[in-house]
C-alpha cells in the first residue's frame, strides 16, 4: 500500500521540554518509525520499520544495547506525567485499560504494578516501568488500490479485510472510512460511523480524532464494539458502519444488526483467508456468505504491507 505520510511534531511534543533535545533524531524519523519502548533500568529500544535500534547518550542511534543510554525511574514517571498533563488522576480510566492515547493519535502502552479491585477488576496501574510508544501512521492513498472494487453502482458493498497481525489492516480500513466519507469518484460521500475501542483507527484524544477519518465520519471511542454498533444505529443514522478488529460471535452478529438495518459495513479481521476466520469464529460459513460481499486480503512481501487478493464474494477467485 502506496499513499503519502502524514508528518507533524507530535512525537517531540510527547516529551518534557527539557528532554526533546534527546530526542530530535528519533522524531525526525518520523516517517519510518514504529514503536519507541523504554523499560527502567534498560537502553531505549527505538523500531524504524523492521530495524531494532538504540539511543546513545547524545540520542544518535547505534545497534549496540551495551553503547545505549540507560532510561531511569524519573525520567520515566516525568514522561508519564508529562503526557498526562500532570494529572494521571483524569486519565485513570484509560491507564486501567493499559493505554493512552495522545496528540498526534499516538498510543502509549503501559506496564507495572496492577492494582486490583475486589470484584477481581483492575483498578489502575502504579509504578508504571515500562512504556511502548506506538507511532500512529496515517497513509493518504492507502485505499486507493482497492477503492474501485468497494463501490457497486455508486454504492460501497459490505468489505471485509483480512491479513495477519502487522500487515496494515488498520491503515487500509482508516483510509477506506475517510474516501467513504469525503466521497470520491466512485461514490458520493456517506455518513460513517465508527466504533473506535482500542483507539486504533481515529486515534481520539478528549473524544477528537486525531487522524482524518473524513467530514461525514461520527466516532464512538474506547467503546466495545457490539454495544457501540447499537448505539450508533439509534443515535446517528450511518449510511455505513466501520469496526477494526472483529473478534467475537456477538461483534458478528451486532454487524448482521446493522447490515438487516440498511446500513452497509467494513470490518477488519486477523487471518490469512477466509477459511482462517471460518476456523476461529463460531459462526457458520453461510451467515459469512450472506454478509460480505468482497473479502480483501494482505500480507507481505520483501517487508512491505501489499494486497494480495481481492475477492467478490465469499470464494471467488481474485
Amino acid at each position: 500500500m502506496t499513499g503519502g505520510v502524514i508528518l507533524d511534531n507530535s512525537i517531540l511534543q510527547l516529551f518534557p521540554f527539557e528532554r526533546r533535545a534527546f530526542w530530535e533524531k528519533t522524531a525526525s524519523c518520523q516517517a519510518r518509525l514504529r514503536e519507541i519502548r523504554l523499560r527502567v533500568g534498560q537502553p531505549a529500544v527505538v523500531y524504524l520499520g523492521s530495524r531494532e535500534t538504540f539511543l546513545d547518550k547524545e540520542g544518535n542511534f547505534t545497534g549496540s544495547p551495551a553503547r545505549g543510554r540507560i532510561v531511569t525511574g524519573t525520567e520515566l514517571e516525568e514522561l508519564l506525567e508529562h503526557i498526562c498533563s500532570y494529572s494521571p488522576y483524569a486519565f485513570e480510566e484509560e491507564l486501567r485499560q493499559g493505554f493512552l492515547t495522545v496528540n498526534g493519535g499516538h498510543r502509549v502502552g503501559v506496564a507495572g504494578q496492577v492494582v486490583m479491585e475486589r470484584e477481581g477488576c483492575i483498578r489502575t496501574i502504579k509504578n508504571v516501568r515500562f512504556l511502548n510508544i506506538r507511532i500512529s501512521h496515517q497513509i493518504r492513498g492507502a485505499a486507493d488500490k482497492v477503492l474501485p472494487d468497494v463501490y457497486r453502482r455508486g454504492v460501497p458493498k459490505n468489505v471485509l479485510i483480512l491479513s495477519p497481525p502487522g500487515c496494515g489492516k488498520t491503515t487500509l480500513l482508516r483510509d477506506l472510512i475517510r474516501q467513504v466519507s469525503d466521497g470520491n469518484v466512485y461514490g458520493r460521500g456517506r455518513t460513517v460511523g465508527v466504533v473506535d475501542e482500542r483507539s486504533e483507527i481515529a486515534g481520539s484524544c478528549c473524544g477528537l480524532p486525531q487522524n482524518d477519518v473524513g467530514l461525514r465520519t461520527d466516532v464512538l471511542d474506547a467503546c466495545p464494539k457490539s454495544l457501540g454498533m447499537m448505539m450508533l444505529l439509534r443515535s446517528m443514522s450511518p449510511e455505513v458502519i466501520a469496526i477494526d478488529e472483529l473478534g467475537s460471535r456477538e461483534e458478528f452478529e451486532a454487524l448482521r444488526s446493522a447490515a438487516a438495518c440498511g446500513s452497509n459495513i467494513m470490518a477488519t479481521a486477523h487471518g490469512e483467508g477466509p477459511e482462517d476466520i471460518i476456523k476461529r469464529f463460531d459462526v457458520p460459513e453461510g451467515l459469512w456468505r450472506q454478509l460480505f460481499q468482497m473479502i480483501i486480503v494482505l500480507g507481505k512481501e520483501n517487508g512491505s504491507c501489499v494486497v494480495k487478493k481481492i475477492q467478490e464474494g465469499w470464494d471467488a477467485d481474485a
